[in-house]
């Protein structure tokens, strides 16, 4: 007899990440992760994967991350704590041997990269002109902060103040430490040209980094010098890849202001002096990162003049590739599942990478340019979802107003269409996030333990072409929640749904939609709302992209738009809420602030409405990715129990 996946899951599951495969393709390094119950720290080594299968622990550190082979296959790079918690640079040779700590910079190292000739790391380090002396004791002498900037602190980083992430380049022999970038603006990702002359790199540092989501493609020096725009043209740049000659840049890129390039790009080719050229359509998006959280999955030019990249497509992750002079894009591996961290051989033939399908919380894969072939290699959960199987996931398609709306459905393992089930809908957030083909926690709780779940893609979702998530801008409630409500019409209808116990739940903009649902709709008996967006007004000047992400999805700038940021607020609503609500929301979270559900808790309280507000100390608003193990279990527990109050049969 299986078992539900439960709320404390988390502690049984291995996770994997940060591929790095060898130039040869004889080795792998990547991160293993588990979570240790009893101290409730993530303990993450190294591992290497051999030719012949072999896996074995490579570091032996308690928290080593970010491995890096050298193009010369002779050393390995990664990060680890020093003394004061700052993750810094440490090699070791990959023959074996004794780790050595290379780095001892105040803002830490991230990002590494390995010159061409493997004698150099450049990294991205934290530049703080306020940071405290080292052994500094903020009880007995705590000090003020000061605020010049619209973008001081930002969601899960923190207090950013004055400080800015700049590049760094290493010795790999001595580990003097250079710095290579200044001034204001965020640099990420650095990438060596193939002749090691030049570093390219993302950076917000334009004009207009206060009030736009607003990034560019940048290329300095080595030796140092002034950097360089070569994404003139382009609003927003999320990966980059270097042309075999040094000439040109790849670029994951948005022509588009209101379009970011991690909800919706284009691969470009940049070259100085010449207007960005678009090589792919919108049938696709190209994968980015979110610095200095998640780096960008690697991209590739290859030497037959190819680009090879990450891009999703209706919810599907694939390995894309693109001719440099344009042509059509087509995929070459991938479909089914989610993936994030890839790495290629020096070829580009072969690519190691982190997939998640929706019957697992991740696996490493091999995938083969040439024939497509995709092959797990790792399936270290293997014998937890054998005893604890995943829901069983549907996908179907309705039309609404002429347009077509996909949706997932996910059963109960041992799902019985003679009976009837509890619905309860969930929704994603951005509002242009997406729903894919992965394992999804929130789900599997609730769907492995009695409860079809249903999760919608509506208009603003990202992954279904450009017009179709620019649908929802300034429409936050509009169209997108009416398709959502003709996806609960389709499935609530169903004989296997019994339409009487049915509940709403989501996370941020998911969040906003369920409390909007709640105040415009009787027909759900329970809702859970995590870290929601509830007063745009006050959002605006709260969070931390209240302007450059509200202005663009709201209208414009709250003194000219009052009564639309009243109108298309669901505090405004709440009044009409006859739904129990349980608002759950993250104590440091600043990207929707927590006096978002305070505000919407004593509304609804002293409207004698049943709500219930609970805060989760330290955490920020990704929670679920990353907050501390014990909250991440409590949410999933909390969501649940509420279900269960609210909709037994």
């Amino acid at each position: 007899m299986s078992s539900p996946i439960t709320p404390d899951h988390l502690y049984s599951l291995t996770t994997v990440s940060e591929p790095s495969l060898a130039p040869s393709g004889d080795r792998l390094a990547f991160v293993r992760s588990r979570i240790d119950r009893e101290s409730m720290e993530t303990r993450s080594q190294v591992m290497m994967r051999l030719a012949d299968g072999r896996t074995f622990e490579f570091t032996g550190g308690p928290d080593d991350r970010g491995p890096r082979l050298s193009p010369d296959g002779r050393s390995l790079a990664f990060v680890r704590p020093d003394d004061d918690g700052r993750r810094q640079l440490w090699t070791m040779p990959t023959s074996g041997g004794e780790a050595r700590r290379l780095t001892s910079v105040p803002g830490g190292a991230a990002e590494h990269a390995w010159s061409p000739d493997s004698l150099s790391l450049a990294f991205v380090s934290d530049v703080d002109p306020d940071r405290p002396p080292s052994g500094h004791d903020g009880k007995t002498t705590p000090t003020v902060r000061v605020v010049r900037r619209i973008r001081y602190r930002a969601d899960t980083v923190g207090w950013r103040g004055d400080s800015f992430r700049h590049l760094f380049v290493a010795d790999a022999e001595t580990g003097e430490s250079r710095q290579l970038t200044r001034g204001e603006g965020e640099d990420s990702t650095p990438v060596w040209s193939p002749d090691g002359s030049k570093v390219a790199f993302i950076s917000d540092r334009g004009d207009t980094r206060e009030v736009a989501m607003a990034s560019g493609a940048y290329v300095v020096p080595a030796e140092g010098g002034e950097p360089e725009l070569w994404s003139d043209g382009l609003s927003s740049v999320v990966s980059l890849a270097w042309s075999p000659d040094g000439a040109r840049l790849a670029v994951a890129g948005s022509d588009d202001p209101r379009l970011a390039a991690g909800w919706q790009g284009w691969v470009f080719v940049l070259e100085p002096g010449e207007a960005p050229r678009r090589l792919t359509d919108d049938s696709i998006n190209p994968t980015g990162g979110n610095t200095p959280i998640t780096p960008p999955p690697e991209m590739r030019w290859t030497g037959d003049g190819s680009v090879r990249f990450v891009a999703d497509a209706r919810g599907e992750s694939y390995l894309y590739q693109v001719s440099e002079s344009g042509g059509g894009q087509r995929p070459v591996a991938g479909g089914g599942f989610q993936m994030g961290a890839v790495s290629f051989d020096a070829a580009g033939g072969r690519a190691a990478a982190v997939i998640v399908p929706p019957d697992s919380a991740g696996d490493l894969a091999m995938l083969e340019c040439a024939t497509g072939a995709v092959t797990r290699l790792g399936e270290y959960n293997r014998a937890y979802f054998a005893e604890h199987p995943a829901a069983r996931m549907e996908k179907f398609v309705i039309e609404r107003e002429g347009t077509e709306i996909e949706s997932r459905l996910l059963l109960p393992p041992e799902f019985d269409p003679s009976r009837r089930y509890p619905m309860v809908l969930d929704i994603h957030g951005g509002p242009h996030g997406v729903f894919s083909d992965s394992f999804n926690a929130v789900q599997q709780v609730l769907a492995t333990n009695g409860y079809v779940v249903l999760a919608v893609n509506p208009r603003g979702t990202s992954t279904y072409g450009a017009d179709f998530m620019a649908a929802v801008i300034g429409d936050w409630g509009g169209e997108d929640y009416l398709d959502i409500m003709a996806s609960v019409d389709e499935v609530s209808a169903r004989p296997y749904v019994d339409a009487g116990r049915m509940g709403v739940t989501g996370y941020s903009y998911g969040g906003y939609m369920t409390s909007w649902i709640v105040g415009h709709d009787t027909r759900f008996a329970a809702a859970v709302v995590g870290a929601p967006c509830i007063n745009l007004s006050s959002m605006y000047g709260t969070s931390d992209i209240g302007v450059r992400f509200g202005e663009v999805e709201w209208g414009g700038p709250r003194h000219e738009h009052l009564d639309a940021f009243l109108e298309r607020s669901p505090l405004t609503y709440a009044p009409n809420v006859e739904t129990p609500v349980l608002l759950l929301h993250g104590e440091d979270d600043v990207r929707c602030p927590i006096e978002q559900s305070e505000q919407y808790f004593v509304a609804l309280k002293r409207l004698g409405k049943k709500v219930e507000l609970v805060r989760f100390p330290g955490c920020a608003h990704s929670l679920l990715r990353s907050g501390h193990p014990k909250m991440r279990e409590e949410y999933l527990a909390r969501t649940l129990q509420w279900f269960d109050d609210h909709l037994s049969a």
